[in-house]
């Protein structure tokens, strides 16, 4: 396929290094604009991407669009393409808050819309993507996008509707685990370790925690309770943790963000209707 990027920020950057990696996409078949020239000659020296003369040249020239710019810019981007977006292709936007509804509203009738919430691990070919097909994608067309954030890390397929709770979860998850991270340093230099050890202690420590649920796929609560000793040191830990609500903070942590996710959902939609094509 011809792949287009309208936005070569970092998660732009970090899909296009996932994709030429990978061998899913030829560095000569991705078409990136940027309203920065800086950043398209980067991408271009980096990658061997093609840069596109205008937004207009990107959409015309491709089957699969990556919509990748700012919330208040999605409007212009999108009245923009939608005269070079005749021929209908993919277009899949990661713009944070924006419904499928207004997308398609705006792009020519018929054209298939894939809505994806990627996270920041993402940067490092590690992320956790989940996507949200408008009312004109088809199975291909949501098997080409999940092969494309596949690139960068994990992806599934969810309702819309569910796309607020990936937000509170995966999207603001890489704050909630580096909030850890940082208390665990801490904890380890209270206790007289020096910061650099205790650092690399831990981030081995959740690393290797989270490959080890991941390659053994056993629930959580089994792995925990194999670290668990009876009367040993890790149950009083956990005692401690229990005692000042650990579990219920990070529930209320993932509820919270959730519905701001929600809310500035909500808000982004009404204050700027969009206008049909």
């Amino acid at each position: 396929m011809n792949i287009g990027f309208i936005g070569g920020g970092n998660m732009g950057e970090a899909i296009i290094r996932g994709l030429i990696q990978s061998g899913v996409v030829a560095s000569n078949r991705i078409h990136v604009y940027d309203v920065v020239a800086q950043r398209m000659d980067f991408l271009a020296q980096t990658f061997a991407v093609l840069k596109a003369a205008s937004l207009s040249q990107c959409v015309r020239t491709c089957d699969t669009v990556v919509v990748a710019v700012k919330p208040q810019n999605i409007q212009e981007v999108l009245e923009e393409m939608a005269p070079a977006a005749a021929h209908r292709p993919l277009v899949i936007s990661i713009v944070a808050g924006i419904p499928l509804l207004r997308l398609e509203a705006v792009l020519p009738s018929g054209t298939p819309v894939i809505r994806v919430m990627p996270n920041t691990p993402a940067l490092v070919l590690s992320g956790a993507s989940a996507l949200a097909r408008g009312q004109h994608a088809e199975d291909a067309h949501v098997e080409t996008a999940l092969k494309i954030f596949r690139a960068v890390g994990i992806a599934h397929e969810v309702p819309e509707k569910l796309l607020d709770a990936v937000t509170g979860l995966t999207g603001s998850g890489p704050a909630y685990v580096l909030c850890f991270l940082e208390a665990l340093i801490d904890a380890g230099v209270l206790m007289g370790l020096p910061r650099a050890i205790a650092s690399d202690l831990v981030i081995q420590t959740v690393l290797g925690t989270a490959l080890m649920a991941q390659k053994t796929a056993k629930h959580p609560a089994v792995l925990k309770d194999m670290v668990t000793s009876p009367g040993g040191t890790t149950i009083h830990g956990l005692e401690v943790l229990e005692s000042r609500g650990f579990r219920g903070a990070v529930l209320g942590a993932v509820r919270a963000a959730t519905e701001r996710s929600t809310a500035l959902g909500f808000s982004q939609s009404a204050s700027k209707p969009a206008t049909p094509a």
